[in-house]
């Protein structure tokens, strides 16, 4: 009888992956123009402000430069990190929870070493966090490891601990909770002291922070950690096979813990550089990075410089969408959280398209 199977196409050319995604990003922003034309917007006028992050007519333009960089900076750590474990096939989705670990221990260094020197504390902040997140993602790949649990599983469920863990410390006005502002009425995060807040060099108008030079100088060194390492080609061959890791005479259990270990320890950091950046921490504070990384991972193909453009055009999305969204009331900034979707849709729909074609074919019919 007739029917129809897939088959994965071969020789997919540099040009055709390109054009098909360019398509399939066409289509999405061609659906976000249907939905703001029902508000009786004008798309073309909506998407310049959005892909310009309201630098056009804007009387303080290094305001929008220094805003887009506060969410290109901890995507761009967060991806990275995640592309880490993802090479491995660990797939490690706490990144949310892994990023609020990160910022809470930064802040009881920043509120408990404030009269320390302000770099001092900055990279106490950036350690302590590092260590913590990293010392959960290293007791998920342990059980891994030793007992070949779900990571998918566990780190998830990590996101929900830690988000319980700072909303209750968000909503906790005791004497012993030193995270809240004494002097407010309600329950509210007190600021960071001074030396605990982010510094930066100023480039005429825009404080360029340091960790956005942090955050570029990591994706050169994960870049050449993966390329020109004995532990970078490790982490290769593991995600590639198992079996042919262990016949080569590699340690995979110990590859797996010190990979994850690391890639939940940069998550960890990026909380940190957040938490001093905005000296303070909140409930919203990953402002769903750990989510947006896997996107930013999956859509580069797990490329250290793929992930550098995509970090950059997702944070464009949305740092954009909310300039927009003060010409446009009637547009919700969520607007880029639903056009992000949309576009994610479009490139997976694009991605099966490049690789796997339908084809019908006859089989004999043994009844």
């Amino acid at each position: 009888m007739k029917g129809f199977h897939l088959v994965r196409r071969t020789n997919v050319k540099l040009w055709q992956r390109i054009l098909f995604y360019v398509i399939g990003i066409l289509v999405s922003l061609v659906i976000g123009a249907i939905l703001l034309s029902t508000l009786d917007i004008d798309p073309i006028k909506y998407y310049r402000q959005m892909m310009t992050i309201g630098l056009i007519e804007n009387k303080y333009p290094e305001k929008a430069i220094e805003g887009l960089l506060k969410i290109f900076v901890p995507l761009l750590i967060v991806s990275l990190a995640l592309s880490l474990s993802y090479r491995m096939k660990f797939w490690n989705v706490g990144g949310e929870g892994e990023f609020i670990v990160g910022a809470i221990i930064a802040a009881v260094i920043a509120f408990k070493c404030s009269s320390l020197p302000g770099p001092l504390v900055i990279l106490l902040m950036s350690l302590a966090a590092f260590i913590a997140s990293g010392l959960i993602g290293l007791a998920v790949a342990f059980l891994k490891v030793k007992f070949n649990t779900n990571e998918t599983l566990v780190t998830l469920m990590i996101n929900y601990i830690a988000l319980y863990v700072i909303t209750y410390i968000a909503d906790t006005k005791k004497s012993w909770n030193f995270f809240l502002d004494k002097e407010s009425a309600r329950p509210k995060f007190a600021k960071f002291p001074d030396p605990a807040k982010m510094p930066g060099i100023k480039i005429g108008n825009v404080n360029l922070l340091y960790s956005v030079i942090i955050a570029l100088a990591l994706g050169v060194i994960i870049y050449f950690y993966l390329k020109s390492t004995k532990q970078g080609y490790e982490i290769s061959v593991v995600g590639d096979s198992t079996d042919t890791a262990r016949y080569a005479g590699m340690n995979v259990g110990r590859i797996v813990m010190r990979t994850v270990f690391l890639s939940a320890a940069l998550v960890g950091m990026a909380g940190a550089f957040s938490a001093s950046t905005a000296a303070t921490i909140s409930t919203s504070i990953t402002n769903n990075v750990g989510w947006t990384g896997v996107i930013v991972a999956w859509l580069s193909k797990l490329s250290t410089p793929g992930i550098a453009v995509v970090s950059l055009l997702i944070s464009v999305l949305q740092y954009g969408c909310q300039a927009a969204s003060v010409s446009y009331g009637s547009v919700d900034h969520n607007f880029a959280d639903l056009l992000q979707g949309v576009i994610l849709f479009s490139v997976l729909v694009a991605d099966f398209a490049l690789n796997f074609r339908i084809v019908r074919r006859k089989e004999a019919d043994n009844v």
